[in-house]
């Protein structure tokens, strides 16, 4: 079945805006809902396909009135904290009871690597009763997406980093030995798109990692190079990490919770191969390009070796 129109649940968000860029280029008309039209990105509102919905997806019967004449239905909704249920099994629920009374049956779904019903947290428990929620449907043509950290523009992993290294002398890591494989957002949003006509993606789950590995700290360590900052970068023991995270998660805007500090105990990365032929591109190579410093090729040694790689 050739897809002309995809609902995307979540596009607003970070990973959405890019996704729907996509699949706009690929001449797909797109609709997005939103609490808030008028907040919504104003990259996202002039893509010549897009119509941005003002709506509550979390309102009973909104996204049964959204899917109707869809062919497709895109899940990215996501919380780093807050109520878990909610986001991420209630929502998955919720769009497959809305396919399936208009006769939807593709239906694209963000999980997250590491998701398991036996994790430790909260977050990546809830991921993996969402999308295996969504995965049991045997009528509907699941496909489920596993991310590695995104980063790209505007992303609130990188980006953080940079903007601590801004304000602080001395910056405290937790988790330091924490394993992530970043994936760049352009990467995921192609990977997504290109799945949708893909026969041989039904019913699969996809890991999507960057090409490379690296410890939470290295991490924090490249974004100092790369944002021109000397700073020192110390690791947390686990006790610390821990206190650390109970005082910032009551704190406005809560950087970080005791729930995040339980899924980093879970490695995030991947050995799968990067799927449908891309070559996923390099954190390196991107991610100086919008935290405000291009860095010449030729210091790429030099950032890894400040980072300890």
């Amino acid at each position: 079945m050739k897809f002309q129109n995809v609902l995307v649940v979540g596009g607003s968000g970070f990973i959405g805006r890019h996704l729907c860029a996509e699949l706009a280029r690929r001449g797909l008309g797109v609709t997005v809902p939103s609490r808030r039209r008028e907040r919504a990105k104003r990259d996202l509102i002039l893509l010549p396909t897009l119509d941005v919905v003002e709506a509550d997806v979390n309102q009973p019967g909104v996204l049964e009135r959204l899917a109707r004449g869809q062919d497709a239905v895109v899940n990215l909704v996501g919380v780093l904290h807050g109520d878990f249920a909610q986001a991420h099994v209630e929502i998955p629920l919720a769009v497959v009871s809305a396919c399936r009374a208009n006769g939807v049956r593709r239906v694209l779904h963000m999980s997250a690597l590491g998701a398991s019903p036996e994790a430790p947290s909260q977050y990546l428990r809830s991921k993996a009763r969402g999308e295996q929620a969504v995965l049991d449907c045997a009528d509907l043509d699941v496909t489920v997406f596993r991310p590695s950290v995104v980063f790209g523009p505007e992303d609130r992993f990188l980006n953080q980093f940079a903007t601590l290294a801004s304000l602080l002398p001395v910056l405290a890591v937790p988790c330091p030995q924490a394993r992530f494989q970043p994936v760049y957002v352009g990467d995921v949003a192609r990977a997504m798109a290109s799945a949708l006509d893909e026969l041989a993606s039904h019913g699969r789950r996809y890991e999507l990692a960057g090409p490379r590995e690296y410890t939470l700290k290295e991490l924090v360590a490249l974004v100092c190079v790369m944002t021109g900052r000397q700073r020192l970068v110390v690791g947390l023991p686990e006790r610390l990490s821990y206190l650390q995270a109970f005082m910032l998660e009551h704190l406005p805007g809560k950087l970080m919770t005791r729930d995040n500090v339980l899924s980093m105990q879970v490695p995030n990365v991947s050995s799968a191969p990067f799927p449908f032929g891309i070559q996923p591109q390099a954190l390196e190579a991107v991610a100086p390009l919008y935290l405000g410093h291009a860095i010449p090729r030729e210091r790429y040694p030099e950032m890894r070796s400040s980072a300890r790689r």
